[in-house]
């Protein structure tokens, strides 16, 4: 087959990813061209694709409205807790479901499976109730509990298939020189365990980060408890909504976690080829 008909026959294939990737991305790009328009813009009856003029008085906007770096605070609190939660508990459990033998460790994944299928937003009427009787409501700590059984089933299979690519003869190796379990676990393992650590963490801190629903429900009274997805519904109210302070503050919003996506993909990468050379 010559180049040319390799190529025309990937071309298929190579219009249906750019069609996705224009359809993914228009979004996000209709979201920043919109907070750098001035109002008028914003508001004509013909919109255009790229700003005739820029401005930057919307982000000036949305950073000195009320609560903008408390409830960023806030945000970053209960995101980083429960990410760390998350980490800590699965990989314990999944070192013991994927190094151990014991009974029930099937029906155990199956309930974590389980777990991870449900959705979420079924069970905010029951933790409300239960955090309304505990006199858990409009705490932190109550959300970031909430995001850390939201991440710790996803978080407890990627590891537990992480540790089942590694091969129990290194830890083995390790204890006959001398290693007790934990430390072979922590000097072999471990180490090998980055791309997993990374691509969980990832999860978790957009799950939580992105979260509205709990965050609306279980702070109502202590408004200098909410997080940055509630905050970002601040700019409508009964006179209408400011548009332009809208999408500067929710382009604010998803710039951190832009950031984090591209560094620990990076690290992910790399993580995987230092895996295999270890391997």
């Amino acid at each position: 087959m010559t180049t040319t008909a390799r190529a025309l026959r990937r071309l298929p294939l190579h219009l249906a990813a750019t069609v996705t990737v224009v359809v993914c991305l228009f979004p996000v790009y209709w979201m920043v061209t919109t907070a750098l328009k001035p109002n008028r813009d914003i508001q004509s009856d013909h919109p255009r694709l790229l700003p005739q003029s820029w401005t930057l008085d919307h982000f000036r906007r949305a950073m000195d409205a009320d609560g903008f770096g408390l409830f960023w605070r806030n945000s970053v609190l209960v995101t980083l807790g429960a990410v760390l939660l998350a980490l800590v508990v699965a990989l314990g459990a999944s070192f013991a479901v994927a190094r151990m033998r014991w009974r029930g460790r099937r029906q155990f994944m199956l309930m974590v499976f389980v777990a991870q299928m449900a959705p979420w937003e079924s069970l905010i009427i029951p933790v409300y109730i239960i955090s309304r009787d505990t006199g858990m409501l409009d705490r932190l700590p109550t959300l970031t509990l909430v995001y850390f059984m939201m991440t710790l089933p996803f978080t407890i299979v990627v590891l537990r298939g992480f540790i089942a690519t590694i091969p129990a003869e290194l830890e083995e190796s390790a204890q006959v020189d001398g290693c007790t379990r934990p430390g072979a676990f922590r000097h072999i393992a471990l180490p090998l365990l980055a791309p997993g650590l990374m691509a969980t963490s990832l999860f978790g801190y957009i799950t939580a980060w992105n979260e509205f629903a709990y965050a609306n429900f279980l702070i109502i009274k202590e408004q200098d408890h909410r997080t940055l997805p509630v905050w970002l519904s601040s700019f409508h109210n009964t006179f209408g909504t400011d548009w332009g302070a809208t999408m500067a503050a929710s382009t604010l919003f998803a710039l951190p976690a832009l950031v984090i996506f591209l560094v620990l993909q990076r690290h992910v990468t790399s993580g995987f080829a230092a895996g295999a050379v270890k391997g």
